[in-house]
């Protein structure tokens, strides 16, 4: 039974990690977008975090998005630098076209660093992105 469930690729989405500028608090701050190149909708986007490694585990975090339109994205948390020695993975389940849709983005521990920050096409920002 479990061989006869099929859930479809995910592409055109990706998370982000951006270091952007927020003037309330006149700081650079990391934000985790949840991006979505899709010509669709997406409906329902659930995501669950957590960062973790061999001996340090951070909470996990659940959002809901009700519906994030195509061509769009959306900011899913604030990331703080004393979390990016851990790997954090993104768990992302949606509905498009009647679908289920799932994938896990992992960005690995030490990945997230001013060095890697690239600009994201179709984003305008730079970031470092996990497909």
């Amino acid at each position: 039974m479990k061989k006869d469930i099929k859930i479809p690729e995910v592409t055109d989405i990706f998370m982000a990690v951006v270091k952007e500028y927020n003037p309330d608090f006149r700081t650079d701050d990391w934000n985790v977008y949840l991006v979505n190149n899709k010509i669709i909708d997406l409906e329902v986007v659930l995501i669950v975090s957590h960062g973790s490694d061999d001996k340090d585990q951070t909470s996990i975090m659940r959002k809901k998005i009700e519906c994030l339109p195509a061509n769009s994205y959306a900011k899913i948390e604030f990331i703080q630098p004393e979390l990016f020695k851990l790997n954090n993975e993104f768990k992302v389940t949606f509905f498009a076209d009647n679908k289920l849709f799932e994938k896990t983005f992992i960005f690995t521990k030490n990945s997230i660093k001013e060095s890697a920050l690239r600009m994201i096409k179709g984003f305008d920002k730079k970031g470092i992105i996990s497909k």
